[in-house]
């Protein structure tokens, strides 16, 4: 059987996965995931992918496994004084959860305008035109979290009317 599974050759129920995870004393989701099996994953601050732009005024570390498709990320967000960063237009359903830890923000979605002080949050559709923009003279910095709207399962499920594909 597991041999029809590497090959995709056939498709495990539930009942089979929970065997397999349990013959390897890990959990069904441990099993499923893509990352450590241990439940954890230590993300050290100096191996962060990080993302700088606009000359050095903005940048991004994301504090998420860099492993996709991810349908969450998670990012410590640093944008210079009186800087403003043009975020990027996501897929529809995308939506952005944003607290600001140190100074004041202010965010622009589509033709409205909140300002946050430290210890604020938002949570806006990201898949419209947005920015945020630093109004003060210190450093402003945030953690943001961005949730993917439903993604389509990794493999055919028999009978799943959601499949287009001339496969399914």
């Amino acid at each position: 059987m597991l041999a029809q599974i590497e090959s995709a050759r056939s498709v495990p129920s539930i009942k089979v996965l929970c065997k397999i995870a349990g013959a390897l004393k890990v959990s069904v989701a441990a099993f499923l995931r893509r990352h450590a099996t241990s439940g954890i994953e230590y993300l050290p601050a100096e191996k962060a992918p990080r993302v700088v732009r606009s000359g050095g005024r903005f940048s991004a570390r994301a504090l998420h496994p860099d492993t996709p498709p991810a349908s969450a990320e998670f990012h410590e967000l640093r944008i210079a004084p009186l800087h403003v960063e043009a975020g990027v237009t996501r897929a529809p359903g995308t939506t952005v959860n944003l607290v600001v830890s140190e100074g004041t923000l202010e965010v622009h979605v589509h033709d409205q305008r909140q300002l946050l002080a430290t210890g604020d949050a938002i949570v806006f559709d990201a898949d419209q035109p947005h920015a945020l923009r630093n109004p003060g003279n210190t450093e402003a910095r945030a953690f943001s979290v961005t949730v993917s709207a439903e993604t389509p399962p990794r493999w055919h499920v028999p009978g799943d009317a959601r499949r287009t594909d001339a496969a399914g």
